[in-house]
């Protein structure tokens, strides 16, 4: 008898013929609804998490599915749904999916951040014509905070233009320095890239005392998650001009209209679009392929979730 597993609409195709005893089954738009719905025992989520749309009724269908076995997120973070995700059932993220289009944002961002092209733009569009210095990327200091595949392909792209680059995790490692670390090179550093996961412990992380101990004018560029930042906190130094800002996320996300956010000085901001290259879905796609074959043929899963991401 084959297994059911629901897939987004969009990658039936991309998926190609189920592997081994599974079946491939269309997301359905009211999942409550569906006669099947107690007989999924893999699912794939559609991307575009949140409250709204089919995703977020997930939380409400876990007691009606007893034969689920395992969650294959299309997304590398798994903040939207780790919390809620019913006891014995597998999780895995798309880790690694999305690291060349982001990994190119970070290194865009930073280029952009140390160029000054968000300030140059407003002067731009003010028809005003003021030349300054703008700061080299060689010999900067360049601070990757988290340092997981993304993290990794950021470093990759930016040897050539020889940084000295400084890593920092929550569990260290050869070459990765611990937490206890991030104090004293926050100051020594020029840029910092923030890439952790969010989790309870690292929700708010980039708080005033972060960014105070941040080297002044320094540039801090977010590709993670936006409530890594404390907003209030991130307005206050940019306003005093103690840093500039990078950011693909925000919080609150979206950005609403009229945010002070919006017009703060020395901020560039773009919509949560680095991961967002042409070919991301076959990029993905391709990897949860292989990893429901794994689960068909009993072989160990790749990016299971533990403690929290």
């Amino acid at each position: 008898m084959s297994r059911l597993v629901w897939v987004p609409k969009d990658g039936l195709g991309l998926l190609g013929p189920p592997p081994g005893d599974l079946e491939f089954v269309a997301f359905p738009d009211d999942p409550a609804s569906d006669p099947r719905l107690g007989d999924v025992q893999a699912l794939v989520p559609p991307m575009g998490m949140g409250s709204s749309g089919p995703a977020g009724q997930l939380p409400m269908l876990w007691g009606r599915m007893p034969k689920l076995q395992l969650i294959q997120t299309l997304s590398a973070g798994v903040d939207w749904i780790v919390g809620g995700v019913p006891e014995g059932v597998v999780l895995c993220s798309a880790r690694g999916g999305h690291d060349r289009p982001v990994a190119e944002w970070v290194l865009a961002a930073i280029l952009a951040g140390l160029k000054d092209l968000g300030g140059f733009r407003d002067d731009q569009l003010a028809e005003r014509w003021e030349s300054r210095t703008v700061a080299p990327l060689e010999g900067a200091r360049v601070l990757l905070l988290g340092y997981g595949s993304i993290a990794r392909a950021v470093e990759r792209r930016l040897e050539p233009f020889g940084p000295a680059i400084d890593r920092v995790a929550r569990h260290p490692r050869d070459g990765v320095n611990g937490w206890d670390a991030l104090p004293q090179l926050l100051r020594a550093n020029d840029v910092v890239v923030v890439l952790l996961p969010l989790t309870s412990e690292t929700t708010g992380c980039v708080d005033a005392d972060f960014l105070a101990r941040m080297k002044p004018g320094a540039l801090l560029v977010n590709a993670a998650r936006g409530r890594l930042v404390d907003t209030d906190a991130l307005l206050a130094a940019l306003s005093e001009g103690r840093v500039r800002a990078v950011l693909d996320v925000t919080d609150p996300e979206p950005l609403p209209a009229g945010h002070p956010l919006w017009r703060a000085p020395g901020v560039l901001i773009t919509p949560h679009v680095a991961g967002l290259a042409p070919d991301w879905q076959a990029t993905v796609y391709a990897l949860v392929r292989d990893q429901l074959a794994r689960w068909s043929g009993g072989e160990p899963l790749r990016n299971v979730v533990d403690a929290g991401y």
